[in-house]
Parts: C-alpha cells; sequence; structure tokens
C-alpha cells in the first residue's frame, strides 16, 4: 500500500497554501492502495463487460457521474467487477439482482463512510487545515479488522435468526414491525447546536437500540428522527413500545417519542422489510399521540387476554393508503387513562 506521508506541499505547514486537492490525492491513493491509472472504458474492457453496464454499476455505488475517457479507476475496480461476476456464477446472486445489491452495499457503506471520516476530523479540534496522513496507515487497518469483525458476527447472528425461523416461504415472515419517532423533533432540531442535536440523536439511536436487541428484535434501519425496526414474537414487541414510551419518564435525556406497531406477513429483502404492515406500522406511529404507543387490530388481538398490558380500541383514523384505520392503544395494565 501506498506510503501516506504528504508529498508536494500536501501538509500545512510552511509558506505555501494549503491546498485540499493535493491532500485529497494523496490520501486517496493510499486509501484505494494505488494511484488511478485506467479510465472507466478501459475498466470495462478488462473485466469484460458493456460500458454501460459498468457504468450502472458505478452509479449503483452512489459515486458520481465521471467520464468514459477520464483516468479515475484502479486494477481493483476491475477485480470488483470481476468477483460480482463470479457471485452470480456461485449462484449467490440472480442477474437481476446485481444492480440491487451493489445499491444496498453502497448507501450502507456511504453512510458509514461518511461518519467515519467525520469522527477522524472531529479529533482534529480546530485544525482543520491538516489532516494527519500519517494516521492512516495506522487507523484504517484496524478499522478494517473491526468492520470485519462486526460483519462476521452479523452474519452468525443473521443465519441463527432466520433458519430458526419455520416460514420463510415467498409470502414473507410472521413478524411485528414497529416504528419509533421523536416528538415534536424538527422543532427542536432548529433550536439546537449540530453538536447537541448530535448529542440527542445519538443518544436516541442507542437507547432504541438497546432496547430492541433486549426484546428479540432487530434495527432496520434509522430514519433522520426515526427508527423502524422488527421483533419475532409479539409480546415482545409490545413490552418494547411500552418500554419505549415510558423511558423519556426514567431518564429526561431520553426524547419523548411515540410508537406504532403492526404485525403480520413481512417480505423482508436485502437488509429491509417491506409490505402493507410496514406501510400500517408508519400510518400508526404517525397518529400516535407523543409518549403513546399504538398497534393495529392484528396485534391486538394477539395481545388479547395478556395481562402485562391493557388495549383500548382508539376511533378509526383516515390516513393515506388506509381510510378506515384501527389503531388500539396499548398501555400498562396500571394506565387507566382514556386518552
Amino acid at each position: 500500500m501506498a506510503d501516506p506521508t504528504p508529498e508536494h506541499g500536501a501538509d500545512s505547514g510552511g509558506d505555501d497554501a494549503f491546498d485540499p486537492a493535493i491532500l485529497i490525492e494523496v490520501a486517496g491513493s493510499y486509501l484505494l492502495g494505488e494511484t488511478p491509472s485506467l479510465t472507466r472504458r478501459e475498466v470495462a474492457e478488462r473485466s469484460g463487460v458493456e460500458l454501460d453496464v459498468a457504468v450502472a454499476l458505478w452509479r449503483s455505488l452512489g459515486f458520481p457521474e465521471i467520464g468514459d475517457d477520464k483516468v479515475a479507476f484502479t486494477p481493483s475496480d476491475v477485480e470488483a467487477i470481476n468477483i460480482t461476476r463470479r457471485l452470480t456464477e456461485l449462484h449467490v446472486l440472480q442477474p437481476d439482482m446485481i444492480q440491487t445489491f451493489v445499491r444496498a452495499m453502497g448507501q450502507s457503506f456511504a453512510r458509514l463512510a461518511d461518519w467515519q471520516t467525520r469522527l477522524l476530523l472531529s479529533s482534529l479540534g480546530d485544525d482543520e487545515d491538516a489532516l494527519p496522513l500519517e494516521l492512516l496507515s495506522e487507523v484504517v487497518p484496524l478499522v478494517e479488522e473491526v468492520q470485519a469483525y462486526i460483519w462476521r458476527r452479523h452474519l452468525v447472528s443473521a443465519a441463527s435468526r432466520i433458519l430458526l425461523r419455520s416460514s420463510t416461504d415467498a409470502t414473507g415472515l410472521p413478524l411485528a414491525v414497529g416504528f419509533v419517532d421523536i416528538v415534536g423533533y424538527t422543532s427542536r432540531s432548529r433550536q439546537m447546536s449540530a453538536r447537541d442535536l448530535a448529542v440527542l440523536v445519538d443518544g436516541f439511536e442507542q437507547v432504541v437500540t438497546d432496547l430492541v436487541v433486549d426484546h428479540g428484535g432487530q434495527v432496520i434501519k434509522t430514519i433522520g428522527d426515526e427508527v423502524l425496526y422488527t421483533v419475532d414474537d409479539p409480546a415482545q414487541a409490545a413490552l418494547l413500545a411500552l418500554e419505549l414510551i415510558g423511558r423519556h419518564e426514567e431518564d429526561e435525556a431520553f426524547p419523548l417519542v411515540r410508537v406504532g406497531t403492526a404485525y403480520g406477513q413481512v417480505l423482508s429483502r436485502l437488509g429491509d422489510v417491506y409490505g402493507p404492515v410496514v406501510n400500517i406500522a408508519s400510518r400508526l406511529t404517525s397518529v400516535a399521540r407523543p409518549g403513546r404507543a399504538l398497534v393495529d387490530v392484528e396485534l391486538a388481538r394477539l395481545l388479547r387476554g395478556d395481562e402485562r398490558f391493557r388495549l383500548k380500541r382508539t376511533r378509526n383514523r383516515s390516513v393515506k393508503g388506509y381510510e378506515h384505520l384501527e389503531p388500539w392503544a396499548l398501555k400498562h395494565p396500571r394506565d387507566r387513562s382514556d386518552d
């Protein structure tokens, strides 16, 4: 791998003005492991794919358009296409799934890379003109190692979870789907500094993730001030919802939230979930009052008779896609309020 030591005045010392373009070039060469030497057209030729296929893969990864004859690629780009082809030969990927697979990977790593870069830059304090390139040779291998560890651990967890489920047909899996969002996030964020807002969101995501895992669930994704998750067991999903809405009373640092949960057949694909159950859970969250949890009629039916919960039918709601949505308020047995 290339030496990350700045050259050609890449560091900010001396009388020369700091040039971020040089810094980016040096850091890029180190991170890629080689200096760009190929055009996109050459990458396509060496990998044996049509140029439009190479272009589509690049765009699916989430990278901006680059001219066909601009030298911006390396042999690693050729190898990545060859690996993708090999995955189709092994029937891990179907040809019509390649773009979806690449796009999902690109989106996941784009978010991770953005966060990691900002974390590194924040460690520099006020010295915005100095990126410690000498740290790259030590930091990057460590991050790669821990990423591989976490990925393999999640593979084990996912395999165990999926293999233990009895229903795996094309109609989906029976799951509870939940959304939890921060009440008044938009107005609140306008009054907070970027740092305070980051602390709020990070704390919110951490607590939600911990509670979801504690109840045998899985966080699917975070969407700004909202977290989407799934739980196999209906009762655990209900207990989780009650814990989430009650957390603010126990810890004022945790924001006031509302929760919507629905149960039914869910299609799981590339780490995301789809289907009417997901839509219903989202709509329930949107109409839930602050600090309250709503469930759909199916989850309410499954919870009926369980002394750990109090269920109360509320008026039908007309929401996008559902003219007669039937929400049920989920409460602790000791909560005798009528709202």
